[in-house]
């Protein structure tokens, strides 16, 4: 089963949020490139609008927008995504994921395009409360059975 860590990053108030997804959400995910704009359902978010901006696959290695496909590649870079030279003009062969997302990809980075009704941290605050309920309410029951 594949699973993603999406970061969104809201543009307005400038916050990211992590959001894992799993399940047959994180299935419609694979296949979408990079600046490819989806539905903010799939990332628990609905009404949302989200565009894809990058990621990282489970080595580290980041996306890159230029590169078609979804295979690893050693590009000889001078600039940009994935490498900054220390030098001028000087360029480096440097390991890179190409643009769609596919089953070794961990991370996935988007942005908001276009916001729901409620805010974000709201949305997530709610889902957090109703797990934060239930794994706290098992140790103060056995507190109490030890007293």
């Amino acid at each position: 089963m594949v699973e993603f860590k999406v970061v969104v990053n809201d543009v307005k108030t400038g916050k990211s949020y992590n959001i894992p997804v799993s399940g047959h959400h994180a299935n419609s995910l694979i296949g979408k490139k990079i600046n490819d704009e989806v539905d903010g359902i799939f990332v628990s978010l609905p009404g949302y609008k989200l565009q894809i901006t990058g990621g990282t696959d489970k080595d580290g290695f980041p996306m890159r927008h230029d590169v078609p496909g979804s295979t690893r590649r050693r590009l000889l870079l001078t600039k940009g995504l994935g490498y900054k030279p220390k030098e001028r003009g000087k360029r480096e062969k440097k390991s890179i994921r190409g643009n769609t997302i596919n089953q070794e990809i961990v991370q996935v980075n988007m942005k908001v395009v276009k916001p729901g009704a409620k805010p974000i941290n709201e949305i997530i605050s709610t889902e957090g409360k109703t797990e934060e309920k239930k794994e706290g309410a098992a140790p103060k029951e056995k507190k109490e059975e030890q007293q």
